[in-house]
C-alpha cells in the first residue's frame, strides 16, 4: 500500500472513531446479476440477468467517489461476464484508478481467464476441497485452479463462504492458499442465511470450531486475510450492524452495508467477516485496529 493511501485511511479512521461519523469508505458497484453458475448458497444470481451499461456504471462510480468512498469493489453476478461494446472489466478497473480510488478490487467465481493485473485484489470464490466445492458450484474446481495457475499476477485472494456443506474443508482451502502460486491470501465468511438458504447456516458451536481451524492454520503459515480478534464477535453475532462505512450501489439504488439489509432479521445473523471487522474498527476497538494495520499492510 502506498504511504499516501495509508495516511488517507488512517485519517479517515481517526475522524470516524473520534467524531462517530457514518461516512462510507468502502463501496461496491454491482455490474450485473448475470452469472454462469447456480451455486447452492447464492440467492442473488440471475434474478434479472441484466448487464448494466457502461455509462451507468461510470456514473455510479462517480457517485461513490463523491460520497467519500476510496475502496471500490466490482461485484456480480459474475464480473468477468460484464462488457459493453469493447469495454470490459479491465477498463473499469483502470478507470476507477484514474478516477482516484485508492484500492480497487473485484470478485469472481474464477471460471474465466484471470488477466487483471491492475486490480489490487481479485477475490476468487473457492468453497472447499474439490468434492465439496463441486457440490456447491458445479464441476468447476479444476477449471478454477487451472485459471489461477495461468493468471497474469499474484493478486488473487481466495474467498470462501463456510456453510453446512463445506464446514470441514476450511483447512483444505487454507493449504491451497498457502501452496498455490498467484494466491496472496484467503478470506472467509460464514453463510448468511437468506430465507431460501437458511438450512446452510452454521450453529454457534460450528462457527467456533471453524475459527479454531483458521487460527491453527494461521500459526502454520496460511496467509489468512481476516482478523482473529473479530472471531468471538462473529461466533456470537455480537458485532454492531449494519456497517455504515460500507455501501452498495446496484442499478442506481444505494444500500448501506449490503443488499441483504432489506431482508428482515438478516442483519442479526450476518456472517460477513469484513462487516464485523469494519464495525469494530470504527467503534475504536484497539485490538482490531492494530491487527488490521498489520494484516492490510501485509496483503494489500
Amino acid at each position: 500500500m502506498k504511504l499516501s493511501s495509508f495516511l488517507y485511511f488512517a485519517g479517515f479512521g481517526i475522524k470516524t472513531v473520534l467524531l462517530r461519523q457514518k461516512k462510507p469508505i468502502l463501496g461496491t458497484v454491482i455490474l450485473t446479476d448475470k452469472c454462469n453458475l447456480k451455486c447452492k448458497h447464492c440467492s442473488v444470481n440471475n434474478i434479472t440477468a441484466k448487464i448494466h451499461p457502461y455509462s451507468q456504471i461510470k456514473k455510479e462510480m462517480q457517485i461513490l467517489y463523491d460520497m467519500g468512498v476510496r475502496i471500490l469493489f466490482f461485484c456480480g453476478g459474475e464480473t468477468f461476464m460484464w462488457n459493453d461494446g469493447e469495454k470490459t472489466l479491465r477498463d473499469l478497473v483502470i478507470e476507477a484508478k484514474e478516477m482516484g480510488f485508492l484500492i480497487v478490487n473485484t470478485v469472481t467465481n474464477g471460471t474465466f481467464p484471470i488477466d487483471l493485473p491492475e486490480a489490487d485484489l481479485i477475490l476468487l470464490s473457492l468453497d472447499g476441497d474439490r468434492e465439496r466445492h463441486n457440490i456447491i458450484r458445479g464441476n468447476t474446481y479444476d477449471t478454477i485452479i487451472e485459471n489461477i495457475n495461468k493468471a497474469t499476477c499474484d493478486n488473487i485472494c481466495l474467498y470462501m463462504a463456510i456453510n453446512q456443506i463445506n464446514k470441514n474443508t476450511v483447512k483444505d482451502v487454507c493449504l491451497t492458499a498457502r501452496d498455490t502460486k498467484n494466491i496472496r491470501a484467503v478470506s472467509f465468511n460464514f453463510h448468511t442465511p437468506y430465507p431460501d438458504t437458511c438450512e446452510l447456516a452454521l450453529t454457534k458451536e460450528e462457527k467456533s470450531a471453524c475459527c479454531d481451524v483458521i487460527k491453527e492454520m494461521i500459526k502454520e503459515g496460511a496467509p489468512v486475510f481476516n482478523l482473529k480478534s473479530a472471531f468471538k464477535y462473529l461466533i456470537n453475532n455480537s458485532f454492531p450492524t449494519p456497517c455504515h462505512q460500507c455501501v452498495v450501489i446496484e442499478d442506481g439504488k444505494i444500500s448501506t452495508c449490503g443488499r441483504c439489509i432489506e431482508v428482515e432479521g438478516l442483519c442479526r445473523e450476518c456472517g460477513y467477516f469484513f462487516v464485523a471487522e469494519y464495525t469494530l474498527l470504527f467503534r475504536g476497538n484497539l485490538r482490531i485496529i492494530f491487527e488490521m494495520l498489520k494484516t492490510y499492510l501485509k496483503y494489500i
